[in-house]
């Protein structure tokens, strides 16, 4: 009976055009086309108490997601991967700008996830070049906590991984990964907000074997999708597998930023998306379609 059921729900994935491009685990946790609207994808607000003036300098100037038709002023809107929209990061027009995307969730079960996304990225076609050193980075991370009854040894964890594309305008095209426990810093004056700024140029370690030519065309205005899969074990907290197009990568020497468990996120399951820009141009960062499953 197993057998009958697992091959009937691979049927069923087969047949329908929008999951069949996924690798889902057992249980579809969210599936996110852009088409229906943000399906929950907001702009990273650092956290403040009091006033916005206590923010952290890293989050004062992110940018957050809109949708988009991919509109070039060469050849119209070239659409997103199978219809109109797609989410856009967009950073400001100021090299190291960042732009981020998260949507949060809580999970029922700490088991293995998996996360796939459709994405590609370019500079904004403000010249007639190829400008394929203007993107410094495409990435993103998982933000995850333990449940309550975990006691006083949980852990927040939170994987990062990003593509580093170029850096003071040599090509690196190279995935990254961060570990090691943040700063923690107290927000406004009674203790009861804290923040971190995880995001900056610094602390990016290169994923073993992680040199990666990705489909660039020709010129600035096409665009070509890429396939990216990370798996991730809630239970353990350690990364399962990544993969980008044909390409899977040795994650054994992957691990992740790690704090002690803050007493307001429990079975916290964030996900977020981010780019970043090289040069005094906007970065644009698409992403179509995103599904994050898990084995329960």
């Amino acid at each position: 009976m197993p057998t009958e059921v697992s091959s009937l729900r691979q049927a069923l994935l087969q047949a329908d055009p929008q999951l069949s491009r996924f690798d889902p685990l057992p249980r579809i946790i969210s599936f996110d086309d852009f088409d229906r609207g943000h399906c929950g994808w907001s702009p990273l607000v650092g956290n403040y108490e009091g006033s916005l003036d206590t923010l952290l300098p890293g989050y004062r100037d992110l940018t957050g997601p809109m949708l988009s038709t991919l509109s070039h002023w060469d050849g119209g809107s070239h659409g997103s991967y199978d219809g109109s929209y797609a989410l856009k990061l967009a950073t400001r027009a100021k090299r190291d700008a960042l732009s981020v995307g998260i949507k949060r969730l809580t999970f029922r079960k700490a088991c293995p996830i998996r996360l796939e996304f459709y994405m590609t990225f370019k500079p904004e076609a403000t010249e007639l070049t190829l400008s394929d050193r203007d993107v410094k980075s495409v990435g993103f991370l998982l933000d995850l906590q333990v449940g309550d009854r975990s006691g006083s040894g949980g852990q927040r964890v939170m994987p990062h991984i990003r593509y580093l594309n170029s850096r003071d305008g040599v090509l690196q095209q190279k995935w990254q990964f961060k570990r090691g426990s943040p700063l923690i810093e107290n927000i406004g004056d009674t203790a009861e907000t804290v923040s971190h700024f995880h995001l900056g140029d610094t602390d990016w370690e290169d994923l073993r074997g992680g040199g990666q030519r990705l489909c660039y065309n020709e010129i600035a205005t096409k665009l070509n999708w890429h396939y990216v899969r990370f798996d991730f074990d809630i239970a353990t907290m350690s990364a399962l597998a990544f993969q980008c197009n044909d390409r899977e990568f040795d994650v054994s020497g992957f691990d992740s930023l790690r704090m002690p468990a803050m007493k307001n996120l429990w079975c916290m399951l964030n996900v977020a998306m981010f780019a970043q820009t090289e040069a005094d141009r906007r970065t644009f960062c698409y992403l179509d379609s995103i599904c994050l499953s898990g084995d329960f």
